[in-house]
């Protein structure tokens, strides 16, 4: 059954051409990863179909008579005066109406109005037999038990739950929205970027859910490791067109090379005999005229009927552009860094405990752990940012360490992007801003401020300043999770390239994959160490 139709859908921003003639149907029960690069119109269109956008005069949106859709953005508006329990809780007010009601109608039993007129009695148990049902439907009693199951799984300490949403960081708000959102059970889930900030628990909580969810499931996702566990469709939005693949991200890859080397052939093919129908074409005009000859002119004309209606096949683009990004380390020392019984508590809570490691050169290392087990704590003190309670972080002489922050806080936020290039590269604006145009930024853009940019332009400046330092050993905190899917494979490759060492922390578990030959995880405080990446990691713990 068809829930959604989008036909002949063409929207413009300002002066931008977002899409054209956009078809889509989603059915019902579809799992459907929407992908596409930066900037392509993934949140665009869901927001159209939400309604803050309107498609241009032609197009139309068609729901299903009541279905119902639910859209969680990528920065959820939320009282942020609430707790996040309160704020999850209210997620699903027909509960508290429900639960009012049904209050009202039990109460209404006793009242000699009702009970001595056997008709309003009657009328009153079926009312009442009904929104019993409707309770129990939506958790009855135990609702608040399964707000608070659900922020847990997903990745909320138990501490959190009672903090107000104002003092909570971006990615647990987006957490309580999501919350909120599975709570009311729409027909349809528009999720944008529901991953991000989730630890590697989270990600699994949320793998579960998706599939599991009784509706239907759109989500914008660059975690390719999600795309191939949770979904069934992948719709890809490329040039404004939306084409639609049946099964897992993988599988996507896979029937999309073929499609592209079976359109290239077969244009290959029509391009050659367009060349032979054009050249007859030519010969027979030239002969009709030569020679006086009408039937060889009408030949000439009717060949060239049958060539303008002839369906063209468009020339595959197989070669797009993309980030130029080069990690030109050096070798530097052979130890690279030692982590020597390095402790750490807040308080009388111990957050690390008695550390021992070592990284040699030209190691990529992973350091996964949940959300507040100490990795960005630990990354800290590598950095110097913070001191260990005992024991001692030695860096090799020849070291020079390059820092990627998970929330771009290397950046001021107030600098242009040239400028930013400028000082770090210590370079002219021209040769800044040819630099930057590598890195997939237009020529209006590096004069903007930092401010000003998307979470993956921010992403892509911050990894072009990676570059400018020179360093030899890189920290890099969550580095694709603002990247689409084409820079993170990018970034792979450059790491893959790269002379000198890498620790990374990351949640992509795909990134993971293909990037690191050893994992430190961090649990209860120690570090334990597994070799290759995170599918060796697992199957080993499944072990």
């Amino acid at each position: 059954m068809v829930q959604l139709q989008l036909a002949n859908i063409t929207l413009v921003l300002g002066a931008k051409r977002i899409f054209e003639a956009l078809n889509w149907e989603i059915q019902r029960g579809q799992k459907i990863g929407l992908i596409g690069a930066n900037g392509a119109g993934k949140s665009s269109l869901f927001k159209l179909i939400e309604g803050e956008h309107s498609p241009e005069l032609g197009g139309s949106i068609t729901r299903a008579k009541g279905v119902t859709t639910g859209y969680l953005p990528q920065h959820p508006e939320l009282d942020s005066t609430r707790t996040a329990f309160d704020a999850a809780l209210a997620g699903n007010p027909r509960v508290a109406e429900v639960h009012a009601e049904l209050e009202r109608v039990e109460n209404s039993l006793g009242n000699p109005e009702v009970y001595g007129d056997e008709r309003k009695l009657q009328r009153a148990l079926e009312l009442q037999h009904k929104l019993i049902e409707e309770y129990n439907d939506l958790g009855g009693d135990s609702y608040p038990e399964r707000v608070r199951g659900l922020l847990l799984g997903l990745g909320l300490a138990q501490s959190e739950l009672t903090k107000p949403l104002a003092v909570l960081s971006g990615g647990q708000k987006k957490l309580v929205g999501l919350a909120r959102l599975l709570l009311v059970r729409p027909d349809i889930l528009l999720l944008d970027e529901p991953d991000n900030h989730l630890d590697l628990p989270g990600k699994m909580f949320l793998e579960k859910l998706i599939r599991e969810y009784e509706g239907t499931v759109v989500l914008i996702s660059h975690d390719r490791y999600l795309l191939d566990a949770a979904v069934t469709h992948i719709a890809e939005l490329e040039d404004g067109k939306l084409t639609l693949f049946e099964g897992d991200y993988s599988t996507f890859v896979s029937d999309k090379e073929m499609r592209l080397a079976r359109q290239e052939e077969m244009f290959r093919a029509q391009q050659h005999q367009i060349a032979r129908l054009e050249a007859a074409i030519k010969r027979l005009a030239i002969w009709g005229k030569v020679y006086d000859n009408e039937d060889l002119s009408r030949k000439s004309k009717a060949m060239q009927k049958r060539l303008d209606k002839m369906e063209k096949v468009e020339k595959p683009i197989t070669e797009r552009r993309r980030m130029g990004l080069q990690l030109n380390g050096w070798r530097g020392s052979n130890k690279v860094m030692e982590l020597a019984g390095i402790s750490k508590s807040f308080g009388a809570k111990r957050v690390l405990s008695d550390l021992n490691q070592t990284i040699w050169h030209g190691e990529r290392v992973g350091l996964i752990g949940a959300n507040g087990a100490g990795k960005s704590v630990l990354l800290r003190m590598i950095l110097g940012q913070e001191q260990p309670d005992a024991g001692e972080i030695k860096i090799g002489p020849s070291i020079s360490i390059g820092h990627y922050a998970q929330e771009h806080e290397t950046l001021d936020f107030n600098q242009t992007v040239v400028d930013a290039v400028r000082y770090a590269g210590e370079m002219s604006e021209s040769r800044a801003t040819a630099f930057l145009l590598h890195y997939l930024f237009t020529y209006r853009q590096v004069s903007q401020k930092i401010g000003e940019l998307s979470g993956g332009e921010r992403s892509r400046l911050q990894l072009a300043l990676v570059v400018l330092s020179g360093a030899n050993f890189l920290l890099l905190d969550e580095p694709t999770n603002n990247l689409d899917i084409a820079s993170a494979e990018v970034l792979e490759q450059a790491l893959e390239d790269f002379e000198g060492t890498v620790l990374v922390i990351s949640h992509d578990r795909y990134f993971l994959d293909r990037t690191v030959e050893r994992l430190l995880v961090i649990e209860d405080g120690q570090l334990a160490e597994y070799q290759g990446g995170y599918s060796d990691y697992l199957e080993m713990k499944g072990k």
